[in-house]
């Protein structure tokens, strides 16, 4: 390499390369293709660029060096890898730190969607005509058009390859279709005779030039699309002229009758009488020009005409707003319609009253009563018939007045009547009150109301189609007075209707009222001695549909009542759990309420804000109440239904109810055990043989008059104790639980432990004291609970311990280190630590290199705002630079114009 400096020594190994230089081979051969002597050129360049600049490749010197073997990484090239880090950067890191601060999104280019005064018919109107245009702009070279290619107006579909292309005379191409025969004469090695010197005489035909041919082929093209367009044009106008006289043909089909003097159009039987009266001339074209070859097809044709049915647009789905808005519309309007109907009116009055104008009176007829004749002044014609008479009206209101007022004197004198026995009675109940504990009413009792209506009901038809939201009880029981049982759901549903959330802002308080309302409701029509199972069951639906909009508000009263049956229960027990007056057990009532917490909430779940609180108190009603009479068996097993309809998919165990079902099995049938020893199983018997329960056993002899039938709460829970039947029921309902608990618990781990016994209870009962039907049942539900309790002990297995991987005797082996290397160094003799080591390592050498990356890119975005914030003050530095000299060069001036007038006012003063 030569000497000197870099400069000096890069154009000696250029001139060496040949790159540059004059060349003075003369006897060169020929020269190589021109990218060949490019990339020849770029190899030398290449090499010496990096003989040049030996700092561009970064070699890592080796402490072993092995022949042979191929290593990765010991040669690098810094300068490239960082230009490259820094071109992957400007692609990725840096797109993303200009659009950091963007904020992207669609941008809605439908027509017409933020114009409020276009309907939505007429945005769907435009944006069709907008796609239309859109499309039809590529209809002009649509090669799939409907109309054929041609070719010589010819489609060339049609046309074969040598057939018709204009060799031919028009006579032959008419006829043959095939090539002229004065063209093979001559062309195709004939024309030796006469017909040759026939031409010859005649003289040489002249051969088209190009332009001709092509003018002619131009000319008949022209022709043939002329000639097409006429046709279309005078098909359209036949098509427009057939529309224009639509009317004259209607006027054929529906033609006058001429029997009748009005003016409807009758339908036409028969051709003939069609033109009883003579239709104009163009009609009559019209008429050939559809029915040209008119037959007996013609009354057919006709009625399909005129019985046609057209399209009817469908509407679109609707909102739930709207259509609550249409539900409310509908019922106020009905209801309008009905009061009008009471009231012996039409719909029309009502429009005159809503409008103001009257309508032609009516002629006075002989049966008239003078109720809606009206002949005095023009005052009163706007408010309907029947109205229009003040005095008529003076007179009624003052008859009504005259039996309101006899009304009021009645009613004072029974509200006298009342006082003085709501005195009593309130004496009266502050000593029940004493006696029972202060025993609270889950429902307010009903206050004293007049009614007007003396206990008739309204009939479906009469039933008003509004009515106001109430705000309490007895506001709703007001509503509901004069209503028959099935129509009180109708009610309740117009009321929802009425007030529905979005029709006003307060209604959706209004309908959580309106919840909590239906449920006192539920536990008033419950209460004895006539409960009304059957609207309860018709309300339902409307207190679940509520309770799913609004659940907390609905929650929290449900806990309400929850805790007052709870307090109730407390006060039952601090009196005795044993006094008959000790309200220890729920009622009908009570049961009701409990029976709609199962299907509204969820019960399955771990904790739940109404069902939890629910469960607790049924336990405490099984396991706190004393059993004293049949009523509270059977409010019993009405509890333990309820928790085997609540556990049915989370399989709790409630042992409250299994105890509670074996006592009143107990209670109930006759069996062999005479003390609470005796009885097997370790649950608890508090009330058994003792002196209110021994009057609960069934007789033996009264084993013939029982039957097996379907029990009825309503008849329990206000049964005698010597009644033998609901005995009977009571059984029944105890086995068919026992049976279906075990069914429900036959996965539990102590099955066999909690089913033992009460198997043990069915197999002592005396079965020669029981029905036929009790004893089918028994045997049924112990064959039952043998087979579970085998199958339980056969899925059983003993106790053991734990199996584990046996655990290998542990080998300390020596760590010896005969070398320094890294490799030897991590490899441990256990498998799992070798491996634990490279994840580390790998993890280490990861997080090395993800901060290095990291690193490298703030450094990279620094580099970015700096020269971002280079340029921001040059510009600024730019600016203020233009904005000083313009106020120098403006201060300049202001001096030079001062220095001036100081010199005038010089001259001045010298002169």
């Amino acid at each position: 390499m030569a000497k000197g400096s870099q400069l000096a020594q890069l154009k000696a190994a250029l001139n060496q390369a040949g790159v540059i230089g004059q060349n003075n081979n003369k006897k060169r051969k020929r020269a190589a293709p021109l990218e060949k002597d490019k990339e020849k050129k770029a190899k030398k360049l290449e090499e010496i660029h990096q003989r040049l600049n030996p700092f561009d490749t970064k070699v890592t010197k080796l402490k072993h060096d092995v022949g042979g073997r191929r290593l990765k990484g010991i040669t690098g090239k810094p300068a490239q890898s960082k230009q490259a880090d820094i071109e992957r950067r400007k692609k990725t890191l840096l797109k993303e730190y200009e659009e950091k601060g963007r904020a992207g999104g669609i941008v809605d280019r439908r027509f017409g969607e933020n114009d409020p005064t276009m309907s939505l018919e007429e945005r769907m109107l435009e944006r069709f005509t907008r796609e239309r245009q859109r499309a039809s702009k590529g209809v002009a070279f649509n090669l799939e058009d409907e109309d054929d290619l041609t070719h010589y107006g010819q489609s060339l579909s049609k046309m074969d390859d040598f057939d018709n292309v204009g060799l031919d005379d028009e006579s032959e191409e008419e006829t043959s279709g095939q090539i002229a025969r004065n063209i093979v004469s001559r062309t195709h090695f004939g024309g030796f005779g006469d017909e040759e010197e026939e031409d010859e005489e005649e003289g040489p035909a002249r051969k088209k030039t190009k332009a001709e041919v092509m003018a002619e082929v131009m000319a008949k093209s022209k022709e043939h699309k002329m000639r097409r367009q006429m046709e279309r044009e005078q098909g359209d106008n036949v098509r427009h002229e057939l529309d224009d006289q639509f009317a004259a043909l209607r006027e054929l089909i529906y033609a006058p009758d001429p029997s009748s003097s009005g003016s409807n159009a009758v339908p036409l039987g028969t051709r003939e009488n069609a033109f009883t009266s003579k239709p104009p001339a163009d009609a009559e074209e019209v008429v050939a020009k559809l029915l040209p070859d008119a037959g007996d097809d013609y009354d057919q044709h006709v009625r399909e005409l005129a019985f046609d049915k057209r399209a009817k647009p469908k509407d679109r789905t609707k909102t739930e707003e709207e259509l609550a808005l249409e539900a409310k519309e509908a019922l106020e309007k009905a209801e309008r319609k009905r009061r009008l109907r009471m009231l012996g009116l039409d719909e029309d009055d009502d429009e005159e009253e809503q409008t103001g104008k009257a309508k032609g009176k009516r002629k006075r007829g002989g049966d008239d009563l003078d109720d809606d004749f009206d002949e005095g002044p023009e005052d009163f014609a706007g408010l309907g018939a029947g109205l229009e008479g003040h005095g008529m009206a003076s007179d009624d209101e003052g008859e009504e007045g005259s039996d309101d007022e006899d009304d009021e004197e009645e009613g004072s004198e029974e509200s006298e009547g009342d006082e003085e026995g709501s005195d009593e009675g309130d004496e009266e109940s502050e000593e029940s009150e004493g006696e029972e504990g202060e025993h609270e009413q889950l429902v307010a009792p009903r206050k004293a109301a007049k009614s007007s209506s003396k206990g008739k009901k309204k009939a479906k038809d009469d039933l008003p189609f509004t009515f106001p939201c109430p705000a309490s009880h007895d506001e709703f029981l007001e509503i509901v007075e004069d209503v028959e049982d099935e129509d009180v759901p109708t009610v309740v549903q117009r009321i929802r209707a009425l007030y529905h959330t979005s029709l006003a802002e307060d209604n959706k308080f209004k309908l959580q009222t309106l919840a909590t309302i239906l449920i006192d409701h539920v536990l008033f029509i419950a209460a004895p001695p006539t409960p009304r199972f059957s609207l309860i069951t018709s309300l339902f639906p409307h207190i679940l549909a509520i309770t799913k909009a609004y659940p907390i508000p609905i929650a929290r009263y449900f806990n309400t009542k929850l805790g007052l049956m709870h307090k109730n229960l407390k006060r039952g027990l601090s009196h005795g759990a044993l006094d008959p007056e000790a309200k220890t057990w729920p009622g009908v009532p009570e049961l009701s309420l409990l029976r709609l917490i199962g299907p509204i909430w969820p019960t399955s779940d771990l904790n739940h804000a109404v069902v939890s609180p629910t469960r607790v108190l049924l336990g405490a009603y099984l396991g706190l109440g004393r059993v004293r009479s049949l009523r509270d068996i059977a409010s019993g097993l009405f509890l333990c239904t309820l928790f085997l309809q609540f556990e049915s998919l989370s399989k709790r165990l409630v042992p409250e109810a299994i105890n509670f079902l074996v006592n009143a099995v107990l209670h109930l049938a006759p069996h062999q055990y005479q003390k609470v020893s005796d009885l097997p199983g370790f649950f608890p018997s508090p009330d058994f043989k003792s002196d209110l329960c021994r009057p609960l056993a069934m007789k033996p002899k009264a084993k013939k008059t029982v039957v097996v039938q379907r029990a009825s709460l309503n008849g329990l829970l206000s049964a005698n104790d010597t009644d033998e039947q609901s005995k009977a029921d009571l059984l029944t309902l105890s086995l068919e639980l026992l049976g279906k608990f075990a069914d429900l618990y036959k996965g539990v781990e102590g099955f066999v432990e909690l089913y033992e016994p009460v198997l043990a209870v069915l197999e002592n009962i005396e079965t020669k004291h029981i029905s036929e039907g009790h004893k089918a049942l028994l045997s049924k539900q112990v064959d039952a609970l043998q087979r579970l309790l085998k199958f339980s002990r056969q899925g059983r297995k003993p106790l053991r311990l734990q199996a584990h991987k046996p655990i290998p005797i542990p080998t300390y082996i020596p760590k010896f280190e005969t070398t320094s290397s890294n490799y030897l160094r991590r490899q441990d003799p256990d498998h799992e630590k070798n491996q634990a080591a490279k994840l580390r390592n790998q993890y280490k050498q990861e997080r090395k290199g993800a901060i290095r990356e990291l690193r490298k890119d703030a450094r990279f975005l620094a580099t970015v705002e700096q020269k971002k914030q280079i340029e921001k003050d040059r510009a600024y530095n730019e600016r203020m630079r233009r904005v000083f000299g313009s106020i120098e060069g403006e201060r300049a001036e202001e001096k030079a114009m001062e220095r001036e007038k100081a010199k005038e006012k010089r001259r001045a003063g010298k002169k």
